[in-house]
């Protein structure tokens, strides 16, 4: 006599398991691949450079790009508000008539 034979749910949770594992082994995620979308120019070099650097999170996979993106959000942010710390055009001067009061 051979060996004895598996209860039906085994031989059943075994198939399935071994589906499962056929499944797994055939899925690769993708190699990142570059987005290819055009960045123009500001003007301004600094942000030009920080756009430039978008460029780095197509060659990571997407776990990666969290730190790129949040890099470049905060090399932006410190830009606008570099803006807002700069003085501005000096005032108008007073016309004569409101100076002779």
């Amino acid at each position: 006599m051979g060996q004895p034979e598996e209860p039906q749910e085994a031989q059943e949770a075994q198939e399935a398991d071994g589906g499962a594992d056929e499944l797994r082994v055939a899925y690769e995620p993708a190699a990142p691949a570059a987005l290819q979308v055009a960045r123009a120019a500001t003007g301004d070099a600094e942000v030009d450079a920080l756009l430039e650097r978008l460029a780095d999170a197509d060659h990571l996979a997407t776990d990666g790009h969290v730190e790129v993106y949040e890099d470049v959000h905060r090399g932006l942010r410190d830009a606008l508000t570099a803006l807002d710390a700069r003085p501005g055009p000096p005032a108008p001067p007073a016309s004569y008539h409101q100076s002779r009061s």
